[in-house]
């Protein structure tokens, strides 16, 4: 693959690529819709803290730059393989396979419901997830070139949209209403946990790193950028949604962001807002889909997953890994379990289990620095040990406010602690019986960079 294929703009569009998606777009009616404006400086909040996370991926990138599997190696390096399994197969390709099914649903149901007639929603999902399989098969380059026009599509859209709204100038009637409904640091703090999932994401660009034309500042600069722009988005929405839709109604609107667009601009809003649903479906569903595979074979490179992963196809794109995504997707559509009442639910599980690994990816740096402190990085996060500390109250507030109900809050941790379990049996099993490493005991930089290489397998089978 041509390392000079992807400049800034490229790799914004990327991270803006899986965090934009519609089930965004309905957790932000939803907490909007719950207190008001206040809500904004709970946006604010959560992407402080996703930023903190984001700057500590940044250096454990310039540590050991390259690396296909991006916080599986980094994890490997900095904690062992036991918890890096856990954190990476729970806490992300659960996930994200599970996002990306639901985009995957919100496509086809919008489809269906307005083109459709008695065509089931499914039908529609499978064409989108079929072109993007084409798409991702034929590698990077035509993955950049439809990401760049789909997500900068998206962001010019909810851009347009919020500024119609911010300032008044919508076709709709401006609703008069109270911009607060509540203010008090409860209220304001304790929808932390899902406002995490508007900014989700911003990581994935890690796998592309060899392929940026200036990583060194791409990369960490091109994270931060992406949730600056989210966050900006996101408020003119947000102050939109006040001047163009009752709270109550929004935040009990299934398609909030859909609610919105026709009281600002009627018919025509409606319109654009389903445009924009499906460019945010497009998106997600592309970015997981590829980055994903990457992840995917770096984690089997470095012996926490089967070696099929590795296989890559002549465009270089690792196919396997691509169709097991896509038959994933394709999977909990057609038996229609993405489209239950319970997803919701079960994203709120997998989002405790994101943000453990985010945790867990700020302590790599600790942990790291403190092991290594002289080693070479060509970027460090500022004020020492300020910004992962800050990283990991943040997200360990996050999962403590990951729901007000207590009751809910509770079943949550029950379900995310049998899913541990039953990953840390995966875990234990593998790397005793499969990998015969120590389970807690961390690699050496120097193993996890090598593992990167393919003649690593071949040698170490062969035991030189």
């Amino acid at each position: 693959m041509n390392e000079k294929k992807l400049g800034l703009g490229s790799v914004v569009a990327t991270g803006v690529g899986l965090v934009v998606a519609s089930s965004c777009l309905l957790s932000l009616g939803i907490g909007a819709g719950s207190i008001g404006v206040p809500f904004i400086i709970t946006m604010v909040i959560a992407c402080m803290v996703n930023i903190f996370t984001l700057l500590s991926i940044a250096e454990l990138n310039a540590l050991m730059p390259n690396l296909t599997g991006g916080l599986a190696q980094f994890s490997l390096a900095g904690v062992g393989p036991f918890i890096t399994i856990i954190c990476m197969v729970g806490g992300y390709l659960l996930c994200n396979s599970l996002a990306g099914s639901v985009e995957g649903a919100v496509f086809g149901n919008t489809f269906s419901e307005m083109f459709g007639d008695n065509v089931p929603a499914w039908v529609f999902t499978t064409i989108l997830v079929v072109i993007l399989v084409i798409t991702n098969l034929n590698g990077v380059d035509v993955f950049i070139k439809v990401q760049d026009f789909v997500a900068y599509a998206l962001i010019g859209s909810l851009v347009i949209m919020g500024v119609l709204g911010t300032f008044g100038i919508g076709t709709g009637e401006v609703v008069t209403q109270p911009a607060v409904i509540a203010s008090d640091f409860k209220s304001v703090t304790g929808l932390c946990g899902l406002a995490f999932f508007l900014f989700v994401g911003g990581e994935y660009v890690i796998p592309l790193t060899k392929n940026c034309k200036n990583a060194k500042r791409d990369i960490p600069l091109g994270m931060i950028l992406s949730m600056i722009i989210i966050l900006a988005m996101q408020t003119l929405m947000v102050i939109g949604f006040d001047h163009y839709t009752e709270w109550g109604e929004l935040a009990e609107s299934s398609t909030p962001h859909i609610l919105y667009g026709r009281m600002l601009l009627g018919p025509t809003g409606r319109y654009w807002m389903l445009i924009i649903t499906l460019l945010a479906a497009v998106s997600s569903v592309n970015t997981i889909m590829s980055s994903l595979s990457y992840i995917l074979m770096g984690m089997s490179k470095i012996q926490l997953l089967p070696a099929f992963f590795q296989k890559t196809n002549k465009k270089g794109a690792p196919f396997i890994g691509i169709l097991i995504e896509a038959a994933i997707f394709l999977f909990f559509n057609i038996t229609g379990l993405s489209t239950t009442d319970s997803i919701s639910y079960m994203i709120s599980v997998l989002a405790i289990l994101w943000l453990i690994s985010y945790i867990v990816s700020n302590l790599d740096v600790i942990f790291l620095r403190r092991r290594l402190p002289n080693a070479p990085r060509n970027f460090k996060t500022p004020l020492g040990y300020t910004i992962p500390i800050l990283g990991i109250l943040g997200s360990a507030y996050m999962i403590y406010s990951i729901d007000p109900d207590m009751a809910v809050k509770l079943s949550l941790y029950k379900v995310v602690g049998i899913m541990i379990a039953i990953l840390s049996l995966y875990a234990f099993f593998w790397i005793k019986f499969k990998v015969k490493k120590s389970l807690f005991k961390p690699y050496a930089i120097k193993e996890v960079m090598a593992m990167e290489n393919e003649l690593y397998a071949k040698y170490h089978k062969a035991g030189k």
